[in-house]
């Protein structure tokens, strides 16, 4: 539809990577929290965030994209037209931005993409501005365009100053649990954290709150009784918890039973009820059990705790040997992916084997420790492709420290070659430590 706009003009590349390329020139900081140069660029496009489906926003440390993934489900087991805007993207940008269509929800379109980020590069006139700002007006642009029922919309980083805390009246609000991450720019507390991912409460607006510690939790009540934003507490105004095999989600109204979700590990039961409560305020009566059960055996989210299905990479390690792959960075996550270690390793015994690549940004010392008594031996590797990450050296070395079996690689199909040369059974190897590193393996694996 606007494509054609820019096709007279030859000198104009329309290859969205080479857009994007372009686009990061625009800003010297790869992050520089703030809201006036996304409202500016929006109102040179004619304020596309005023005319988005009804939205529901979401923040947190971890659990963000899992709770999207199972509200996603859920809406469309309702028949429900959704968009979902996502950070980041594990292979290709395009995945960030998904657009709702007559046969379901799928990743912008290569043209539409280089369409909308063109449209913004035009409108921002090479004014200072962040590669996530440009890029997430030109997601606005696109689901402002495409005729859907909702948007699911989830912060990139923080809340108050983040880029995508725009829209003035969303349907509801969600804050999955808050755990000590970015702290150049949120803080070094958990209250300090807790403060900027409650920005994105706005006065009666309903907002679920998933499974907090204290410190956050107060921080969040009060911001909330300030402004008058109704909560929907774990624990307090619904609660979620396995029993014989079974998802029992209840209030003081009512309990109902459903199937376990679809994604691994105790934490997504945390992050199944959240969806849930989410879900009944959006819909009402509409959120029937049939469509939860839909949405939490249909879910899908790769690199979350994730068994790669055969694939290249199994090319690399024993016959009957699993391969797992869980993009968590930060201590909060790994406590949890630790936890479902320990129960498989509980259900099934046998050796672990750990895979490990993390950026610099992060406290690995901190995400290594869960792990403690549930590996065997640890192997570390570089993330292709990113300056900023840890060494393999560097990250054997934090290993060794803490007490692991650890040695350094060149790569992930090296350290899958080491674990297999480790020992003649078969083995659980949990790839790990970044999201980059994810996706790295997702290319390497062919999916």
């Amino acid at each position: 539809m606007y494509l054609k706009i820019f096709e007279e003009n030859n000198d104009v590349d329309l290859s969205s990577t080479l857009l994007l390329e372009r686009l990061k020139g625009l800003h010297p900081k790869s992050i520089d929290l703030s809201l006036d140069r996304i409202k500016r660029l929006l109102a040179s496009l004619g304020h596309p965030e005023r005319r988005l489906p009804p939205v529901v926003h979401i923040a947190g440390t971890n659990g963000k994209g899992s709770q999207i993934a199972f509200l996603r489900a859920i809406a469309e087991s309702l028949g429900k037209r959704v968009h979902v805007y996502t950070s980041p993207h594990l292979v290709k940008f395009h995945e960030r931005i998904v657009l709702a269509g007559p046969s379901g929800s799928a990743p912008i379109a290569e043209d539409r993409l280089a369409d909308c980020l063109l449209r913004a590069e035009a409108a921002n006139g090479g004014k200072l501005i962040t590669l996530f700002e440009i890029t997430t007006a030109a997601a606005f642009l696109a689901f402002a365009e495409t005729p859907a029922d909702l948007l699911l919309l989830e912060t990139g980083l923080g809340g108050r100053l983040d880029a995508t805390n725009v829209v003035d009246k969303p349907l509801a609000t969600a804050i999955t649990p808050i755990s000590i991450d970015h702290v150049a720019f949120l803080g070094d507390t958990l209250a300090l954290i807790a403060g900027e991912k409650a920005g994105i409460l706005k006065a009666e607006v309903p907002c679920v709150v998933g499974r907090q510690e204290p410190e956050a939790l107060k921080v969040l009540e009060a911001r909330a009784a300030k402004i008058g934003a109704p909560l929907h507490i774990f624990r307090r105004d619904f609660d979620a918890f396995e029993r014989g095999g079974k998802l029992i989600f209840q209030t003081a109204a009512q309990q109902i039973e459903l199937p376990l979700p679809r994604l691994h590990g105790r934490h997504q039961i945390d992050n199944a009820g959240a969806a849930i409560a989410t879900a009944n305020i959006m819909f009402g009566s509409e959120s029937t059990n049939e469509a939860l059960e839909r949405g939490l055996t249909q879910a899908v989210w790769p690199a979350r705790l994730e068994r790669l299905p055969p694939g290249a990479l199994y090319n690399y390690v024993r016959e009957g040997s699993e391969i797992w792959l869980d993009g968590g960075h930060n201590p909060g996550g790994a406590q949890a992916i630790a936890r479902a270690l320990a129960e498989m390793r509980q259900q099934q015994p046998g050796p672990v084997h750990l895979i490990w690549g993390m950026m610099e940004t992060k406290d690995a010392q901190a995400v290594i420790a869960p792990f403690k008594g549930l590996v065997d031996r640890i192997y570390t590797v570089p993330i292709p492709g990113e300056p900023n990450a840890f060494s393999a050296s560097s990250l054997m070395k934090i290993a060794a420290n803490e007490g692991f079996k650890a040695a350094m690689t060149s790569g992930v199909r090296h350290a899958l070659l080491q674990s297999r040369t480790a020992s003649s059974r078969p083995k659980r190897v949990l790839i790990c430590g970044s999201l980059y590193l994810a996706g790295h393996v997702l290319k390497l694996h062919g999916g």
